[in-house]
């Protein structure tokens, strides 16, 4: 049985959506960041953390990768065109959306207070929105890779929801529906209903 180490406000809630996707038995363990149980887990005290029997596995896109991989679910098979599509989405929206909304909360509260640089978070919003634009272009039918719900779906509603918490202005019609459709699911669901603070 897995165990998944982060609050579900954090990006761990990526994890436990996967978790929840593939219908799997996990224990949660729903440490802060930086807190002293994170750091049990990771010295440097982020989450998510996956223990896979004596396995640890940080960092919340490789673990959702290596969830999907082993249990054959949610990707595109290794070693295909199909595959090497899917990724080039992950990375790009690891970079365009997750890179951005980490830096403006690291201008916002990670930062000890004399490190923040509150100008910076206009350009990084305006940042966001171009990107949020093009992904919103990019949308063809009920998934970003086509008919079938795969990795990059889970991180980029999971990003959207991060840049309403940061007050990031609104996304358009079309990416709103998508991910409306996508905060529909069970396993949506029952990952936002694990959060009890």
């Amino acid at each position: 049985m897995y165990t998944a180490i982060g609050a579900v406000k954090s990006r761990a809630f990526r994890v436990l959506w996967m978790l929840e996707e593939l219908g799997l038995d996990f224990e949660h363990i729903p440490a802060g960041p930086r807190s002293d149980e994170a750091r049990k887990y990771n010295p440097t005290g982020k989450v998510p953390a996956l223990l896979d029997g004596d396995e640890l596995l940080t960092d919340s896109v490789a673990i959702m990768q290596y969830l999907a991989d082993k249990h054959g679910a949610l990707t595109a098979p290794a070693g295909t065109i199909d595959r090497a599509r899917q990724d080039a989405m992950t990375l790009w929206l690891i970079d365009e959306f997750d890179a951005i909304l980490w830096a403006a909360a690291k201008h916002s509260f990670v930062f000890p207070e004399e490190m923040r640089v509150a100008e910076i978070k206009p350009s990084l919003k305006a940042e966001f929105a171009r990107s949020a634009a093009a992904l919103s272009a990019r949308i063809k039918g009920p998934f970003l890779m086509g008919d079938q719900i795969t990795v990059p779906d889970l991180l980029a509603v999971h990003c959207l929801n991060w840049a309403i918490g940061a007050g990031f202005d609104p996304v358009d019609e079309t990416l709103g529906k998508w991910a409306d459709s996508l905060r529909k699911r069970d396993a949506f669901k029952a990952t936002r209903a694990r959060d009890t603070t």
